[in-house]
């Protein structure tokens, strides 16, 4: 079977590697636009600091809530000003996306729209992004691992990617301890990002035997640690196993795409405000229920339809689990974390035909295991309000 793999150039893993950031930083650069949340975390000021005291010249750009494409012009505006030589990003995956997507457009003439796909001119990357490191504070999208950046488009209202292999992160460096300060609710949503995205490159028609391996172990780590970390939230141990399964996700969905929960998600991130991990959990039960009777109906000697029993046998550590368990304990664990459905964030029947539409033209929605029809596609919203 033959197949490629991309990863970033270098990825270091481990509690207490963040530390490394200021020596690693000043070997690529002098001048770096720095990209933090609104609201800095101590670690994340306290890093700020060292890459200060080493002698680097930040200039600091504050990524409010998810990224749009206003705010990318912006960031790159301010970094082009500058002359900032690479760009460094410590956050959640909004901020990561900020950062790559800033490090991608600041050498590259014209806008951000100009490069998107879907709603911009789909223009490629001439120049060579900027050297990019990425340090994740949230166990959720993988971002530190992939070589795209969600945007939002609100005259649009909708999510979608700036796109190009050139894109991964020269350096991902996963610190488990950025993670330790994230409330519970926030580690129970970008938590099942970070399962949602382990899941389903598993099952997508483009997985190979080395997608496959980082699936089957990050499957195996949010079982054990998922709950674990939502409950007690400084169990070591739980934050550890959640930030190396989101990193294993983002390179399981860097290269065997993603499916139907996130070909949703980018949609309805766009159309209403709601966290993005809340929206896969809310979608994940009815896209598995989905993709079952139509691979059973209509392609029942598919590969994928086996791997969803496998699932359950990974992420409950059961032999005899089947994917019924499975959709049971993602509904019993939404349940458990508070996570409500899609009707909470405003989504009713009447906006079933534009999300649909909109979720069509999807790349994720092209990894889905079987193409759904229309009529499952709403049957798939409906179960999950």
């Amino acid at each position: 079977m033959p197949f490629e793999f991309a990863a970033p150039a270098r990825i270091i893993f481990g509690e207490g590697t963040a530390q490394q950031l200021p020596a690693l930083a000043r070997a690529i650069g002098k001048r770096a636009l720095l990209v933090t949340g609104a609201s800095p975390p101590p670690a994340v000021r306290q890093l700020t600091g060292a890459l200060s005291a080493a002698g680097l010249r930040l200039t600091h750009f504050a990524a409010a809530g998810e990224p749009t494409i206003d705010m990318v012009d912006a960031a790159i505006a301010r970094a082009r000003e500058a002359r900032c030589d690479f760009v460094i990003s410590i956050g959640g995956g909004s901020v990561i996306d900020t950062g790559k997507a800033s490090a991608a457009l600041i050498p590259n003439p014209g806008a951000a729209l100009d490069y998107l796909e879907v709603i911009g001119a789909g223009k490629t990357l001439q120049a060579v992004p900027l050297p990019f490191i990425a340090l994740p504070t949230t166990a959720g999208t993988g971002a530190e691992a992939t070589k795209n950046a969600v945007l939002a488009a609100k005259a649009q209202r909708v999510k979608v990617s700036l796109r190009d292999s050139r894109m991964l992160a020269d350096i991902a460096l996963v610190d488990p301890l950025l993670t330790h300060s994230v409330p519970p609710a926030v580690t129970a949503s970008t938590g099942m990002d970070a399962l949602t995205q382990v899941l389903e490159p598993f099952v997508t028609p483009f997985a190979s035997p080395l997608t496959d391996g980082f699936c089957r172990e990050g499957l195996s780590l949010a079982g054990r640690a998922l709950r674990r970390a939502v409950a007690q939230p400084n169990d070591a141990a739980a934050r550890r196993d959640m930030a190396l399964c989101s990193l294993l996700g983002g390179l399981a969905l860097a290269n065997a795409k993603l499916g139907a929960v996130h070909g949703f998600a980018g949609v309805l991130g766009g159309m209403f405000s709601a966290p993005h991990g809340a929206v896969c959990a809310a979608l994940l039960p009815a896209v598995i229920d989905a993709n079952l009777t139509a691979l059973s109906a209509r392609q029942p000697d598919s590969p994928a339809l086996p791997r969803y029993d496998a699932i359950a046998r990974i992420l409950l550590d059961a032999p005899a689990a089947t994917a019924a368990d499975a959709r049971r304990w993602l509904r019993e664990s939404s349940q458990l974390f508070g996570i409500p459905g899609l009707g909470r964030y405003g989504v009713g029947p009447a906006d079933f035909p534009e999300i649909i539409e909109k979720s069509a033209a999807s790349s994720s929605m092209r990894g889905n295991p079987i193409a759904l029809n229309s009529s499952e596609l709403e049957a798939v919203l409906a179960a999950s309000l």
